[in-house]
């Protein structure tokens, strides 16, 4: 199969943030006395902000109105947004500027799809925004991973059919929404190659070089 256009899920892929939303969920967390870990952190990856706050709630006692949730998700965002700040290439996962300069140069188009709002703050933070030709993310998607829109809009955006795209994924949630977007994936990390939903298992990211050649 040759490959027309790779859409990339960001975080925990392009660049490793999950820190900054441990430590910004675990704010509101601690303010609303619930119990929040790096195991419960762990089922938020690749799921919406709205979604990510519901599992949180799931050992909350009380009942939030909408208004007080509306809140908690600004406030989560707030202090993720200031965190960001910190991101420096030591965040950047191994090769990303290496692979995504190669697949560009074979004249494969190149998208996020990411359920972050973020995204794009994220991508100019890193120096990766000149790479991409296109960008879906939160801002632009009503439904999160597994459900597939969000690589669905990807490849609208790069004016491209589906079954000539590769998605690049870390998450089972990530693995399965390509699945129902009839594309090919490439899963990256433990949890996702572990999984057996892939088309491709990379071991590093620049393993995508000689997939695509």
């Amino acid at each position: 199969m040759t490959y027309q256009g790779i859409i990339f899920d960001l975080d925990g892929v392009l660049c490793y943030t999950d820190r900054l939303h441990y430590l910004a969920w675990k704010g509101i967390a601690d303010e609303l006395g619930i119990f929040f870990d790096e195991t419960v952190n762990h089922r938020l990856r690749g799921v919406s902000r709205r979604e990510s706050f519901n599992i949180i709630l799931e050992s909350y006692d009380k009942e939030l109105t909408e208004a007080e949730i509306e809140e908690c998700l600004r406030k989560k965002n707030e202090h993720y947004v200031q965190l960001l700040a910190t991101l420096g290439d030591e965040d950047l996962a191994e090769g990303a500027f290496e692979t995504l300069a190669a697949l560009r140069a074979m004249g494969i188009k190149l998208a996020v799809g990411s359920s972050s709002r973020n995204a794009p703050t994220i991508l100019r933070r890193l120096g990766l925004t000149p790479y991409f030709d296109a960008v879906s993310d939160g801002n632009n998607i009503t439904k999160s991973k597994p459900d597939p829109e969000v690589f669905v809009m990807a490849a609208e955006f790069l004016d491209l059919q589906p079954a000539r795209c590769l998605v690049v994924e870390d998450a089972v949630a990530g693995l399965i929404a390509a699945r129902e977007a009839n594309m090919d994936s490439a899963a990256i990390g433990d949890e996702a190659v572990g999984s057996g939903l892939a088309t491709h298992a990379l071991g590093t990211l620049t393993d995508l070089i000689d997939l695509c050649k």
